[in-house]
């Protein structure tokens, strides 16, 4: 890897499924010598994912690949992700699931923009999805239109907030994985299960049960296809 400086695209890279596909499609669209991937580091209890996020960096082989640590989180809000002790939860009515993380997409945004910008990256690539956001307010378009004019502002840059999967369900995304032939790297080398365990997860979680019934969707309609 390089400094990464020249980059085109940035990639927010947590290590699971969305994020390894969005890798996967930057690097398709500039080459893997001008990609560089971020990764965040915020106390989450499924902190695994890093070392996960570390291995698609070094496979898909991007000029640049950061680790960001945000040790503060913790001491501004609480939720089921910082607090091992807590209970992962859905979302009830209009209410937000225990494992929202207030914030957290617009501050990882922020943060790579600014790497973005000091490498020359317009472009910024984030697996979000208003398909299967499951709860999290900052997963949605309107949040992503928001956020991009907001550093556009803010640096007078002109940032493109990247969000291949904003419309797609989790099936659709299998669907990808298999026209990239990367199912099974997504399948077996992706954390996406809330309490860390790679691959097809827990089980149980709301991360896992979202991904497992993607899968099965996707399988079901290739053998009707």
């Amino acid at each position: 890897m390089t400094d990464g400086k020249g980059a085109r695209a940035v990639v927010v890279l947590s290590g699971g499924q969305d994020s390894a596909l969005c890798l996967a499609l930057a690097c398709r669209k500039h080459s893997a010598g001008a990609v560089a991937a971020i990764t965040f580091q915020y106390g989450q209890r499924h902190a695994v994912e890093t070392k996960f996020a570390r291995r698609l960096a070094k496979r898909f082989g991007v000029a640049a690949h950061k680790v960001v640590r945000l040790g503060f989180y913790g001491d501004l809000t609480t939720n089921a992700l910082l607090d091992h002790n807590a209970k992962i939860a859905k979302a009830r009515g209009a209410g937000c699931p225990t494992t929202v993380v207030e914030g957290r997409n617009a501050m990882f945004l922020l943060a790579a923009g600014v790497w973005a910008k000091s490498l020359g990256a317009t472009e910024i690539y984030t697996g979000v999805s208003q398909a299967d956001y499951s709860g999290y307010p900052d997963c949605r378009a309107a949040f992503i239109r928001a956020q991009q004019r907001a550093m556009r502002l803010a640096m007078e840059w002109p940032f493109r907030i990247v969000t291949p999967f904003m419309h797609r369900t989790k099936a659709d995304e299998w669907a990808l994985a298999d026209r990239l032939g990367l199912i099974d790297l997504i399948e077996n080398e992706t954390v996406t299960c809330y309490r860390g365990i790679p691959g097809a997860g827990c089980g149980k979680c709301p991360a896992c049960t979202l991904r497992r019934r993607g899968l099965a969707e996707y399988r079901a309609s290739k053998r009707r296809g």
